[in-house]
């Protein structure tokens, strides 16, 4: 089946690796920290709702179906599709009783992060989910720097604002070291997040 980005990149589905393969990739994993952030957080989450702290998953990308072979009548073959842009963020879930709701990014720059990798309708939807009462915010990993950090959201609706009023890029790696929450990368959970969200909860509570 041919799958297209919507930047024109072909997804090519790839060839089943053997047994011994699968394990010395999984044994690879875990020894080097060579997980991208999403890796790093669908683990996290398989730990959180397996030891029933919380229960949040990530958003499955839309597809959309353009061409469809029918060799049987009784069934379907797709041989082309395209990932649509998600029109929402990457995670969502509950945990104690609170709506979450969250974008990853991570950068290899080291300095700043471009507020190019945000989207306008992740920055509204954040918004409305968080004038609902929802915990919202970015999880953003420096992979050079192997630093991770939860961001709140308004937090960085202050940045995505100053952007289109006084024209900045980026936000400061110390900006974001000033109003984030750092957490470090761990086993079980691999990216202990939860952590930081209880501390979102309390501080909320603090200002009311």
């Amino acid at each position: 089946m041919k799958i297209n980005y919507p930047d024109g990149r072909i997804f090519n589905s790839p060839s089943k690796p053997s047994l011994h393969t699968t394990n010395a990739k999984k044994k690879l994993i875990f020894g080097d920290r060579g997980m991208t952030l999403e890796e790093e957080i669908n683990e996290s989450n398989k730990y959180y709702r397996s030891h029933e702290v919380a229960v949040i998953y990530k958003k499955p990308t839309p597809i959309q179906i353009v061409k469809v072979d029918y060799p049987k009548r009784s069934r379907a073959v797709i041989k082309e599709a395209y990932f649509r842009q998600a029109s929402t963020t990457d995670y969502n879930g509950v945990y104690n009783g609170y709506y979450v709701d969250f974008e990853a990014k991570e950068t290899k720059n080291k300095n700043t992060f471009p507020l190019k990798n945000f989207h306008q309708h992740q920055i509204d939807h954040l918004r409305m989910c968080q004038k609902q009462g929802g915990i919202c915010f970015v999880i953003i990993k420096y992979v050079t720097l192997k630093r991770y950090f939860v961001m709140p959201a308004d937090d960085l609706f202050e940045h995505w604002d100053a952007q289109k009023h006084e024209g900045a890029k980026s936000i400061q790696l110390k900006d974001i070291v000033d109003c984030s929450i750092e957490i470090q990368a761990n086993y079980d959970p691999t990216l202990p997040y939860i952590d930081a969200i209880q501390q979102l909860i309390e501080s909320g509570k603090k200002k009311k």
